[in-house]
Protein backbone atom coordinates (compact mmCIF):
# COMPACT_ATOMS: atom_id res chain seq x y z
CA UNK A 1 0.00 0.00 0.00
CA UNK A 2 1.05 3.57 -0.62
CA UNK A 3 -0.65 7.09 -0.36
CA UNK A 4 -2.03 8.80 -3.44
CA UNK A 5 0.24 11.47 -5.03
CA UNK A 6 -2.78 14.06 -4.40
CA UNK A 7 -4.34 12.61 -1.64
CA UNK A 8 -3.78 12.69 2.10
CA UNK A 9 -6.76 10.73 2.45
CA UNK A 10 -6.64 7.94 -0.18
CA UNK A 11 -4.26 5.33 -0.21
CA UNK A 12 -3.81 2.41 -3.34
CA UNK A 13 -3.08 -1.21 -3.15
CA UNK A 14 -1.17 -3.30 -4.73
CA UNK A 15 -3.00 -7.00 -4.35
CA UNK A 16 -1.99 -9.85 -6.23
CA UNK A 17 -4.02 -12.88 -6.40
CA UNK A 18 -4.88 -15.80 -7.88
CA UNK A 19 -7.66 -16.48 -9.01
CA UNK A 20 -9.08 -19.07 -11.64
CA UNK A 21 -9.90 -17.22 -15.04
CA UNK A 22 -13.74 -18.53 -15.44
CA UNK A 23 -14.04 -16.52 -11.69
CA UNK A 24 -12.64 -13.31 -12.71
CA UNK A 25 -15.62 -11.42 -13.41
CA UNK A 26 -17.74 -12.47 -10.22
CA UNK A 27 -14.36 -11.09 -8.32
CA UNK A 28 -14.00 -7.79 -9.75
CA UNK A 29 -16.93 -6.91 -9.81
CA UNK A 30 -17.75 -8.06 -6.12
CA UNK A 31 -14.53 -5.77 -5.04
CA UNK A 32 -16.43 -2.73 -7.51
CA UNK A 33 -19.08 -3.25 -5.34
CA UNK A 34 -17.52 -2.68 -2.26
CA UNK A 35 -15.00 0.10 -3.29
CA UNK A 36 -15.31 2.85 -5.45
CA UNK A 37 -12.65 2.95 -8.26
CA UNK A 38 -11.06 -0.42 -9.52
CA UNK A 39 -8.58 -0.95 -12.18
CA UNK A 40 -7.67 -4.60 -12.86
CA UNK A 41 -4.72 -5.24 -14.91
CA UNK A 42 -4.40 -9.06 -16.08
CA UNK A 43 -1.48 -10.95 -15.97
CA UNK A 44 -1.44 -14.69 -17.88
CA UNK A 45 -1.34 -16.36 -14.66
CA UNK A 46 -2.86 -14.29 -12.21
CA UNK A 47 -3.76 -10.90 -12.51
CA UNK A 48 -2.81 -7.53 -10.51
CA UNK A 49 -5.79 -5.31 -9.01
CA UNK A 50 -5.07 -1.92 -8.10
CA UNK A 51 -8.29 -0.34 -5.83
CA UNK A 52 -7.99 3.23 -4.62
CA UNK A 53 -10.33 3.62 -1.34
CA UNK A 54 -10.38 6.16 1.20
CA UNK A 55 -10.17 5.39 4.74
CA UNK A 56 -13.41 6.81 5.78
CA UNK A 57 -15.57 4.05 7.03
CA UNK A 58 -19.64 4.73 6.27
CA UNK A 59 -22.79 2.51 6.20
CA UNK A 60 -22.27 -0.68 4.37
CA UNK A 61 -22.47 -0.81 0.37
CA UNK A 62 -26.14 -1.05 -1.22
CA UNK A 63 -27.78 0.15 -3.85
CA UNK A 64 -29.47 3.30 -3.10
CA UNK A 65 -30.76 4.13 -6.56
CA UNK A 66 -32.63 2.12 -9.30
CA UNK A 67 -29.58 2.13 -11.66
CA UNK A 68 -26.87 0.91 -8.35
CA UNK A 69 -28.39 -2.90 -9.63
CA UNK A 70 -26.06 -2.99 -12.64
CA UNK A 71 -23.78 -3.54 -9.60
CA UNK A 72 -25.62 -6.38 -8.16
CA UNK A 73 -24.60 -8.91 -10.29
CA UNK A 74 -23.17 -12.07 -8.56
CA UNK A 75 -24.24 -15.39 -10.08
CA UNK A 76 -24.03 -18.64 -8.05
CA UNK A 77 -22.86 -21.29 -10.54
CA UNK A 78 -24.70 -24.04 -8.43
CA UNK A 79 -26.69 -25.92 -10.99
CA UNK A 80 -24.86 -24.47 -14.17
CA UNK A 81 -25.04 -26.49 -17.31
CA UNK A 82 -21.48 -25.78 -17.85
CA UNK A 83 -20.11 -26.95 -14.67
CA UNK A 84 -22.76 -29.46 -13.07
CA UNK A 85 -22.61 -33.03 -14.65
CA UNK A 86 -26.01 -33.33 -13.11
CA UNK A 87 -27.70 -30.52 -14.59
CA UNK A 88 -29.96 -32.27 -18.13
CA UNK A 89 -27.89 -29.82 -20.49
CA UNK A 90 -24.65 -30.88 -19.20
CA UNK A 91 -23.35 -33.28 -22.26
CA UNK A 92 -25.41 -30.66 -24.89
CA UNK A 93 -22.82 -28.31 -26.55
CA UNK A 94 -25.84 -27.33 -28.49
CA UNK A 95 -28.35 -26.22 -25.68
CA UNK A 96 -25.18 -24.49 -24.09
CA UNK A 97 -23.83 -22.56 -26.87
CA UNK A 98 -27.48 -21.55 -27.07
CA UNK A 99 -27.66 -20.28 -23.17
CA UNK A 100 -24.28 -18.60 -23.52
CA UNK A 101 -25.99 -16.35 -26.29
CA UNK A 102 -29.17 -15.85 -23.83
CA UNK A 103 -26.98 -15.18 -20.91
CA UNK A 104 -24.56 -12.65 -22.88
CA UNK A 105 -27.41 -10.41 -23.26
CA UNK A 106 -28.76 -10.64 -19.96
CA UNK A 107 -24.83 -9.50 -18.84
CA UNK A 108 -24.71 -6.52 -21.71
CA UNK A 109 -27.71 -4.99 -20.12
CA UNK A 110 -28.08 -1.99 -18.16
CA UNK A 111 -30.96 -0.23 -16.27
CA UNK A 112 -32.97 1.64 -18.69
CA UNK A 113 -32.19 -0.08 -21.71
CA UNK A 114 -34.74 -1.90 -24.14
CA UNK A 115 -35.61 -4.93 -22.42
CA UNK A 116 -33.56 -7.97 -24.77
CA UNK A 117 -35.73 -9.86 -27.38
CA UNK A 118 -35.00 -13.34 -27.73
CA UNK A 119 -36.45 -15.44 -30.95
CA UNK A 120 -37.38 -18.31 -29.04
CA UNK A 121 -36.57 -21.55 -31.58
CA UNK A 122 -39.41 -24.35 -32.25
CA UNK A 123 -37.88 -26.92 -29.84
CA UNK A 124 -37.74 -24.12 -27.14
CA UNK A 125 -41.47 -23.03 -28.03
CA UNK A 126 -42.21 -26.72 -27.96
CA UNK A 127 -40.71 -27.52 -24.39
CA UNK A 128 -42.96 -24.45 -22.93
CA UNK A 129 -45.82 -25.78 -24.67
CA UNK A 130 -45.69 -29.22 -22.49
CA UNK A 131 -45.34 -27.02 -19.33
CA UNK A 132 -48.05 -24.79 -20.13
CA UNK A 133 -50.37 -27.47 -20.92
CA UNK A 134 -49.62 -29.63 -17.83
CA UNK A 135 -49.43 -27.04 -15.27
CA UNK A 136 -52.22 -25.36 -16.73
CA UNK A 137 -54.33 -27.91 -16.30
CA UNK A 138 -54.36 -28.40 -12.60
CA UNK A 139 -53.74 -24.73 -11.66
CA UNK A 140 -57.69 -23.98 -10.74
CA UNK A 141 -57.74 -26.76 -8.47
CA UNK A 142 -54.63 -26.43 -6.62
CA UNK A 143 -53.15 -22.47 -7.43
CA UNK A 144 -54.74 -19.75 -4.71
CA UNK A 145 -57.32 -17.01 -6.59
CA UNK A 146 -54.61 -14.16 -6.65
CA UNK A 147 -52.49 -16.69 -9.19
CA UNK A 148 -55.36 -17.75 -11.03
CA UNK A 149 -56.81 -14.00 -11.68
CA UNK A 150 -53.49 -12.64 -12.75
CA UNK A 151 -52.76 -15.74 -14.85
CA UNK A 152 -56.08 -15.04 -16.59
CA UNK A 153 -55.14 -11.11 -17.32
CA UNK A 154 -51.98 -12.24 -18.97
CA UNK A 155 -53.71 -14.45 -21.06
CA UNK A 156 -55.82 -11.85 -22.02
CA UNK A 157 -53.73 -9.18 -22.16
CA UNK A 158 -50.43 -10.11 -22.67
CA UNK A 159 -50.39 -13.26 -25.01
CA UNK A 160 -49.94 -15.58 -22.43
CA UNK A 161 -50.78 -19.18 -24.02
CA UNK A 162 -48.84 -22.69 -25.08
CA UNK A 163 -48.00 -21.27 -28.46
CA UNK A 164 -45.52 -18.39 -27.62
CA UNK A 165 -42.56 -18.09 -24.71
CA UNK A 166 -43.93 -14.23 -23.87
CA UNK A 167 -40.99 -11.61 -24.19
CA UNK A 168 -39.93 -9.79 -20.75
CA UNK A 169 -41.00 -6.59 -22.38
CA UNK A 170 -44.33 -6.93 -22.98
CA UNK A 171 -44.51 -8.48 -19.35
CA UNK A 172 -42.56 -5.93 -17.79
CA UNK A 173 -44.97 -3.23 -19.07
CA UNK A 174 -48.04 -5.12 -17.84
CA UNK A 175 -46.67 -5.27 -14.43
CA UNK A 176 -45.50 -1.80 -14.20
CA UNK A 177 -49.12 -1.41 -14.88
CA UNK A 178 -50.62 -3.03 -12.43
CA UNK A 179 -47.86 -3.20 -9.18
CA UNK A 180 -45.15 -1.08 -10.05
CA UNK A 181 -42.88 -4.03 -11.05
CA UNK A 182 -40.64 -3.91 -13.57
CA UNK A 183 -38.31 -7.27 -15.26
CA UNK A 184 -35.04 -6.91 -15.83
CA UNK A 185 -32.84 -9.46 -17.36
CA UNK A 186 -30.46 -12.15 -15.35
CA UNK A 187 -28.01 -14.78 -16.81
CA UNK A 188 -28.51 -17.31 -13.98
CA UNK A 189 -28.81 -17.75 -10.35
CA UNK A 190 -28.08 -14.99 -8.69
CA UNK A 191 -26.57 -14.30 -5.13
CA UNK A 192 -29.71 -14.06 -2.50
CA UNK A 193 -27.81 -10.56 -1.22
CA UNK A 194 -28.36 -9.13 -5.28
CA UNK A 195 -31.87 -11.11 -5.43
CA UNK A 196 -33.20 -9.22 -2.51
CA UNK A 197 -31.85 -6.08 -3.26
CA UNK A 198 -33.29 -5.64 -6.45
CA UNK A 199 -36.96 -6.67 -4.90
CA UNK A 200 -36.47 -3.34 -2.80
CA UNK A 201 -36.75 -1.24 -6.03
CA UNK A 202 -39.84 -3.43 -7.54
CA UNK A 203 -37.50 -4.57 -10.12
CA UNK A 204 -37.76 -8.71 -10.66
CA UNK A 205 -34.38 -10.63 -12.03
CA UNK A 206 -35.61 -12.69 -14.47
CA UNK A 207 -34.07 -15.56 -16.70
CA UNK A 208 -34.74 -15.48 -20.31
CA UNK A 209 -33.27 -18.89 -21.55
CA UNK A 210 -35.56 -22.38 -21.30
CA UNK A 211 -35.03 -25.39 -19.56
CA UNK A 212 -33.27 -28.68 -21.34
CA UNK A 213 -36.17 -30.36 -24.18
CA UNK A 214 -35.15 -33.88 -22.44
CA UNK A 215 -36.69 -32.62 -18.76
CA UNK A 216 -39.54 -30.63 -19.13
CA UNK A 217 -41.15 -30.26 -16.09
CA UNK A 218 -38.52 -29.85 -14.05
CA UNK A 219 -35.54 -27.30 -14.03
CA UNK A 220 -32.92 -27.52 -11.17
CA UNK A 221 -32.08 -23.51 -11.58
CA UNK A 222 -34.56 -20.83 -12.43
CA UNK A 223 -35.60 -20.86 -16.23
CA UNK A 224 -37.83 -17.77 -18.21
CA UNK A 225 -41.01 -21.32 -17.27
CA UNK A 226 -40.44 -20.79 -13.86
CA UNK A 227 -40.12 -16.77 -13.97
CA UNK A 228 -42.76 -15.92 -16.24
CA UNK A 229 -45.19 -19.11 -15.06
CA UNK A 230 -44.45 -19.56 -11.34
CA UNK A 231 -43.81 -15.63 -10.06
CA UNK A 232 -45.19 -13.26 -12.62
CA UNK A 233 -49.07 -14.21 -11.80
CA UNK A 234 -48.48 -13.14 -8.44
CA UNK A 235 -46.26 -10.22 -8.70
CA UNK A 236 -49.72 -8.64 -10.42
CA UNK A 237 -51.06 -9.30 -7.11
CA UNK A 238 -50.81 -5.53 -4.83
CA UNK A 239 -50.38 -7.15 -1.56
CA UNK A 240 -48.12 -9.51 -3.01
CA UNK A 241 -45.20 -6.85 -5.26
CA UNK A 242 -45.89 -5.34 -1.51
CA UNK A 243 -45.01 -8.27 0.76
CA UNK A 244 -41.76 -8.88 -1.84
CA UNK A 245 -40.77 -5.39 -1.95
CA UNK A 246 -40.71 -5.47 2.12
CA UNK A 247 -38.39 -8.69 2.02
CA UNK A 248 -36.36 -6.40 -0.30
CA UNK A 249 -36.03 -3.68 2.12
CA UNK A 250 -35.49 -5.76 4.95
CA UNK A 251 -32.37 -6.97 3.52
CA UNK A 252 -30.42 -3.87 2.22
CA UNK A 253 -27.36 -3.35 4.31
CA UNK A 254 -28.18 -6.59 6.42
CA UNK A 255 -25.65 -8.56 7.93
CA UNK A 256 -25.22 -12.20 6.09
CA UNK A 257 -26.41 -14.09 8.96
CA UNK A 258 -29.86 -12.22 8.49
CA UNK A 259 -29.17 -11.97 4.57
CA UNK A 260 -29.50 -15.83 5.14
CA UNK A 261 -32.24 -16.01 6.89
CA UNK A 262 -34.74 -13.55 5.07
CA UNK A 263 -33.44 -16.11 1.84
CA UNK A 264 -34.65 -18.88 3.82
CA UNK A 265 -38.05 -16.72 4.56
CA UNK A 266 -38.43 -16.02 0.85
CA UNK A 267 -37.85 -19.26 0.04
CA UNK A 268 -40.63 -20.67 2.30
CA UNK A 269 -42.94 -17.76 1.00
CA UNK A 270 -42.27 -16.76 -2.27
CA UNK A 271 -40.99 -19.58 -3.14
CA UNK A 272 -42.47 -22.29 -1.34
CA UNK A 273 -45.40 -21.03 0.37
CA UNK A 274 -48.88 -22.29 0.67
CA UNK A 275 -51.53 -20.41 2.15
CA UNK A 276 -56.06 -21.31 3.51
CA UNK A 277 -58.30 -19.56 1.18
CA UNK A 278 -61.78 -20.60 2.12
CA UNK A 279 -61.06 -23.11 4.23
CA UNK A 280 -58.55 -24.95 1.61
CA UNK A 281 -54.73 -25.09 1.27
CA UNK A 282 -53.81 -23.36 -2.25
CA UNK A 283 -50.57 -22.53 -3.27
CA UNK A 284 -48.89 -19.17 -3.96
CA UNK A 285 -44.90 -20.51 -4.20
CA UNK A 286 -43.55 -20.23 -7.40
CA UNK A 287 -41.11 -23.37 -6.99
CA UNK A 288 -44.75 -24.99 -6.58
CA UNK A 289 -46.45 -22.86 -9.22
CA UNK A 290 -43.40 -23.82 -12.12
CA UNK A 291 -43.11 -27.75 -10.96
CA UNK A 292 -45.82 -30.14 -11.73
CA UNK A 293 -44.75 -32.92 -9.38
CA UNK A 294 -44.03 -30.77 -6.29
CA UNK A 295 -47.20 -28.84 -6.80
CA UNK A 296 -49.55 -32.29 -6.97
CA UNK A 297 -47.31 -33.46 -3.93
CA UNK A 298 -47.34 -30.10 -1.97
CA UNK A 299 -51.29 -30.31 -1.92
CA UNK A 300 -51.47 -34.09 -0.91
CA UNK A 301 -51.66 -35.35 2.63
CA UNK A 302 -47.71 -36.53 2.45
CA UNK A 303 -45.73 -33.44 3.89
CA UNK A 304 -45.33 -31.55 6.83
CA UNK A 305 -47.54 -28.36 7.00
CA UNK A 306 -46.55 -25.72 9.71
CA UNK A 307 -48.26 -22.37 10.30
CA UNK A 308 -45.85 -19.31 8.50
CA UNK A 309 -44.05 -18.16 11.75
CA UNK A 310 -41.15 -15.92 10.42
CA UNK A 311 -38.84 -16.91 13.35
CA UNK A 312 -39.24 -20.50 13.30
CA UNK A 313 -39.34 -20.12 9.08
CA UNK A 314 -36.12 -18.35 8.77
CA UNK A 315 -34.21 -21.05 10.02
CA UNK A 316 -35.98 -24.03 9.13
CA UNK A 317 -33.52 -25.84 7.39
CA UNK A 318 -34.56 -26.28 3.17
CA UNK A 319 -34.15 -28.63 0.12
CA UNK A 320 -33.34 -27.51 -3.31
CA UNK A 321 -32.35 -30.86 -4.95
CA UNK A 322 -35.65 -32.73 -3.63
CA UNK A 323 -39.02 -32.00 -2.37
CA UNK A 324 -40.16 -30.09 0.60
CA UNK A 325 -40.49 -32.13 3.90
CA UNK A 326 -42.08 -29.22 5.45
CA UNK A 327 -44.37 -26.00 4.04
CA UNK A 328 -45.73 -23.53 5.48
CA UNK A 329 -49.34 -22.36 5.38
CA UNK A 330 -50.00 -18.50 5.97
CA UNK A 331 -53.39 -17.47 7.18
CA UNK A 332 -53.58 -14.93 4.09
CA UNK A 333 -51.00 -12.57 2.48
CA UNK A 334 -52.52 -9.53 4.73
CA UNK A 335 -51.18 -11.53 7.66
CA UNK A 336 -48.27 -13.21 6.25
CA UNK A 337 -46.78 -9.15 5.67
CA UNK A 338 -47.74 -7.87 9.17
CA UNK A 339 -45.71 -11.27 10.51
CA UNK A 340 -42.31 -10.43 8.29
CA UNK A 341 -43.04 -6.62 9.38
CA UNK A 342 -42.81 -7.69 12.77
CA UNK A 343 -39.87 -9.69 11.97
CA UNK A 344 -38.06 -7.20 10.21
CA UNK A 345 -38.54 -4.37 12.68
CA UNK A 346 -36.13 -6.60 14.49
CA UNK A 347 -33.14 -7.30 11.94
CA UNK A 348 -30.40 -4.93 13.79
CA UNK A 349 -29.37 -1.98 11.66
CA UNK A 350 -27.86 1.28 12.61
CA UNK A 351 -30.43 3.01 10.47
CA UNK A 352 -34.01 2.71 8.43
CA UNK A 353 -34.41 3.26 5.03
CA UNK A 354 -37.35 3.80 3.22
CA UNK A 355 -38.03 3.86 -0.44
CA UNK A 356 -38.91 6.25 -2.59
CA UNK A 357 -41.50 5.48 -5.52
CA UNK A 358 -41.33 9.16 -7.67
CA UNK A 359 -37.88 8.96 -7.63
CA UNK A 360 -36.94 4.90 -7.57
CA UNK A 361 -34.15 5.57 -4.73
CA UNK A 362 -33.95 4.05 -1.73
CA UNK A 363 -33.45 6.96 1.33
CA UNK A 364 -31.63 6.12 4.32
CA UNK A 365 -33.32 7.99 6.92
CA UNK A 366 -30.32 9.58 9.22
CA UNK A 367 -31.37 13.07 9.98
CA UNK A 368 -34.36 14.90 11.49
CA UNK A 369 -34.86 16.59 8.20
CA UNK A 370 -35.25 13.95 5.88
CA UNK A 371 -37.96 12.46 8.59
CA UNK A 372 -39.43 15.52 8.53
CA UNK A 373 -39.54 15.56 4.93
CA UNK A 374 -41.04 11.85 5.18
CA UNK A 375 -43.59 12.95 7.72
CA UNK A 376 -45.27 15.76 5.73
CA UNK A 377 -45.53 13.88 2.63
CA UNK A 378 -47.75 11.50 4.92
CA UNK A 379 -49.39 14.28 6.07
CA UNK A 380 -50.70 15.44 2.91
CA UNK A 381 -51.31 11.81 2.21
CA UNK A 382 -53.85 11.90 5.20
CA UNK A 383 -54.96 15.09 4.26
CA UNK A 384 -56.46 13.80 0.58
CA UNK A 385 -57.99 10.15 2.73
CA UNK A 386 -59.75 12.79 4.95
CA UNK A 387 -61.23 14.93 2.51
CA UNK A 388 -62.02 11.67 0.36
CA UNK A 389 -64.14 10.43 3.82
CA UNK A 390 -65.69 13.55 4.11
CA UNK A 391 -66.70 13.70 1.03
CA UNK A 392 -68.05 10.21 0.91
CA UNK A 393 -70.12 11.26 4.23
CA UNK A 394 -71.64 14.00 3.30
CA UNK A 395 -73.00 12.43 -0.04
Amino acid sequence: GRKCKNSTMDLEFFMKCEVHSSDLDVFVNSLKRKRASVRSLIHPDAFIMLAQDSLTTALPWFPRQIKDLDRCNMLITKFDPDMDHDHPGYNDPEYRKRRTVISELAFRYKQGDPLPVVEYTAEEISTWRQVYQQLRSIYPSLACKQFLDGLQQLEKECGYGEDRIPQLQEVSAFLKERTGFQLRPVAGLLSARDFLASLAFRVFQCTQYIRHSSAPMHSPEPDCCHELLGHIPMLADKEFAQFSQEIGLASLGASDEDIEKLSTLYWFTVEFGLCKQNGAVKAYGAGLLSSYGELVYALSNEPEYKPFAPEETAVQPYQDQTYQPVYFVSESFEDAKMKLRKYSANIKRPFTVRYDPFTCSVEVLDQPSKIQNALSQMREDLKTLHSALEKLSSS
